[in-house]
């Protein structure tokens, strides 16, 4: 992550604060535990959410090594506009992640292998929370992944606590990873695997199904 695109966070951050709900993007090796369910074959279609400047962009643009098909859903048009120049292989939609599974329906997707998020977990209510979460399960394979993290300052603050709890209901498997010192400020990876509520039944199929 070069400079320029550490100002434009702290820009975005500024305009929008409840938007970004965070001063800089995170760190490589966060970004390497965010992304470790990205698969090493075959041609699995990857969703990123809020991916921001692209701190799991890069992450995920490395594993996949021109394999499969990695879908960007970003809400704020300037960081849209960096990925797209800045990775020209990346398919970006300007869209609110909760209309994710419209956003594969109009590309002819149907459900994806891996759903990595950079979302602000924390500044959204409980109601957010769960629309989010519905478009996650909604558009994930039944043998899918589901990867996002939560600042270690803020483990214990009702919103994450909500987080902990909601992603509990929707995955059979939720592990919670170490902290990862490194970054700033600190952070750790909710794994989730297995959701609990099947995708609506969709005629398209993900590119590795």
């Amino acid at each position: 992550m070069n400079d320029n695109h550490r100002t434009a966070f702290l820009r975005e951050f500024l305009r929008d604060p409840f938007t970004v709900a965070a001063v800089a993007p995170s760190g490589g090796p966060l970004a390497d535990l965010v992304t470790a369910p990205v698969p090493g074959v075959g041609e699995p279609l990857v969703v990123e959410l809020g991916p921001g400047t692209g701190a799991f962009t890069a992450a995920i643009q490395r594993r996949l090594a021109g394999r499969g098909h990695h879908l960007a859903v970003e809400v704020n048009e300037r960081f849209a506009g960096l990925l797209a120049a800045r990775y020209p292989r990346l398919d970006v939609a300007v869209a609110d992640a909760r209309d994710l599974g419209d956003v594969l329906a109009q590309r002819g997707y149907g459900r994806a292998d891996v759903i990595v998020s950079g979302l602000p977990w924390a500044a959204f209510a409980g109601g957010q929370q769960d629309e989010l979460l519905h478009a996650v399960t909604d558009a994930l394979t039944p043998d899918g992944a589901f990867t996002t993290f939560g600042y270690t300052f803020a483990r214990w603050a009702p919103p994450a606590q909500r987080l902990r709890r909601a992603l509990g209901h929707r995955f059979e498997e939720v592990v919670t990873g170490r902290t990862v010192w490194a970054n700033v400020p600190p952070a750790f990876v909710y794994s989730c695997r297995r959701p609990r509520v099947t995708a609506r039944p969709r005629a398209l199929v993900s590119l590795s199904r």
